[in-house]
């Protein structure tokens, strides 16, 4: 084995290699994203357990291989353990993390995306925040950061910055009332917010709320621009979901019982 080099990363993924290892994925900020050996981290009370689960942030030690690393040791400064308290939380967490495993490549500069999933999972930790707008802040953002994001800043056609209207999926955008009369049509509070997502630095991103109409509008965006720019379905959204969906009939299971007992 080579020289051991230091990076800063989080722990995307990991996979069960043999009877005691684990094959990890990193997201870092000085390779992009790698794929390493966490030798006996399977092991009860070994050092590196808890260090290659999933959410650890923080300093890895690490050979270099052909193919692969081989982590030495490491220094974790977050493992998100906030995470754990709520399901919907850590599903969210999950699937962010599948996003910035999509997004994400070998000797690439990553450190955007590492920051945003840094800052979007403190965001899941903050009680205060709204998961949904969470999510959206997020996958607008991640859409940002890989070049994908829609122009709202002017009307596709005609570039006028004002009475901005339709946002088009396929055409990647916005449009001008004069220039287009169909669409998801936008009032100036989410026009501002998709903007907002846009242009402003990732430290900034989690700190406002928006009304419910608005969030509502934010994820009809945002699920046809996903569907559309994305050919993969991501596990953890899909429990995600459907526990949702479970939940909400449960929900309505019970309003519906108590109003056969009045």
């Amino acid at each position: 084995m080579g020289q051991t080099i230091v990076l800063m990363g989080m722990v995307l993924s990991a996979v069960p290699v043999g009877e005691y290892d684990r094959r990890i994925v990193l997201l870092t900020r000085e390779r992009g994203k790698i794929s390493a050996f966490a030798r006996g981290a399977r092991r009860p009370g070994n050092a590196l357990m808890a260090a290659s689960s999933p959410f650890a942030f923080g300093q890895f030690e690490a050979y270099e291989g052909r193919s692969s690393y081989t982590v030495a040791k490491a220094d974790i400064s977050n493992y998100f353990r906030g995470l754990a308290d709520e399901v919907d939380s850590a599903y969210y967490g999950f699937y962010f993390m599948e996003v910035a495993d999509y997004y994400s490549r070998e000797n690439a500069d990553e450190l955007p995306m590492l920051k945003l999933l840094y800052q979007s999972l403190r965001a899941l930790e903050n009680k205060s925040l709204d998961n949904r707008l969470v999510r959206r802040i997020f996958e607008l953002k991640a859409m940002t950061i890989n070049g994908e994001c829609p122009n709202v800043f002017s009307c596709l056609k005609c570039q006028k910055e004002d009475g901005l209207k339709y946002f088009d999926v396929k055409s990647g955008g916005v449009f001008c009332g004069q220039c287009k009369d169909h669409g998801w049509e936008l009032d100036d509070s989410t026009l501002y917010t998709l903007q907002y997502i846009i242009a402003t630095r990732i430290e900034k991103l989690y700190t406002f709320t928006v009304s419910p109409k608005v969030l509502g509008k934010l994820e009809e965006i945002m699920n046809d621009t996903m569907a559309y720019y994305i050919d993969r379905k991501f596990h953890a959204l899909q429990v995600l979901e459907e526990n949702q969906g479970f939940s909400q009939q449960f929900s309505q299971n019970l309003r519906n019982e108590g109003q056969k007992n009045q």
